[in-house]
């Protein structure tokens, strides 16, 4: 991911419906920050979904020097609603640059809800909401916006702009992406927020890069169980 152009503010927060992308997103935006020479804590406050831990990166992160901050639940058979009391520290300490992956829906949201009056006094945020088409329960751009609401009402903090992750996993394909363009223009449209980036793994990367606007390429760190999965 190459950050020089997208202007990174102190904190990011990264937040969206479940199989969205987020802590994916998240683990790579760190690391890209880690790479531009920031000092880096990238903070997991999902308290709601196990399976979607940025923690499960834990070693990779530490390797790079990137801190991180998770309930010592996460990643095993116990999952309370508890958010570390380091996690004020990203708040805190104003020579860090923070990531924070938030919950997968309003509830998820709760857990930022406490720290949003740091976030608001200091003003030096993105809130990013990240979008993916092809999750049944923001397949459209009114449902998804519908989820945006929810957790903006929640948090108590506005989203600033829009990550278009529509994708697949590893089965993602050039056509699909393509595919969410409309979809991610028309969710901007209707909020008035910018599409600030849209995301690729890397290896489609090199087909797409003339034919979408701040396209990233990421890697795929974060597992995804739901590939191709049809809810009902």
């Amino acid at each position: 991911m190459n950050i020089s152009g997208l202007g990174a503010k102190r904190i990011t927060v990264l937040a969206g419906h479940y199989g969205s992308g987020k802590t994916n997103i998240a683990v790579n935006y760190a690391m890209a920050l880690s790479e531009n020479g920031k000092k880096v804590s990238i903070a997991d406050l999902d308290i709601v979904n196990p399976y979607f831990r940025a923690k499960d990166t834990a070693d990779i992160l530490a390797d790079m020097g990137i801190r991180m901050i998770s309930s010592e639940y996460a990643n095993s058979n116990v999952d309370t609603p508890a958010i570390p009391a380091e996690a004020y520290s990203i708040f805190a300490d104003k020579s860090v640059y923070a990531v924070v992956d938030v919950g997968g829906d309003d509830r998820g949201a709760l857990a930022l809800g406490r720290y949003a009056p740091y976030l608001l006094e200091e003003n030096n945020f993105e809130m990013l909401f990240v979008i993916n088409k092809y999750r049944f329960l923001t397949a459209d751009a009114q449902s998804t916006i519908e989820v945006m609401r929810e957790i903006e009402g929640a948090s108590g903090v506005r989203f600033t702009g829009i990550v278009n992750n529509s994708n697949l996993g590893e089965e993602t394909t050039y056509d699909e992406v393509l595919a969410s363009l409309d979809y991610a223009k028309e969710v901007s449209e209707l909020t008035g927020l910018p599409i600030k980036m849209t995301t690729v793994r890397r290896e489609l990367y090199g087909e797409l890069n003339n034919e979408i606007k701040n396209l990233q390429p990421i890697g795929l760190y974060v597992r995804q169980s739901w590939l191709k999965q049809q809810e009902v």
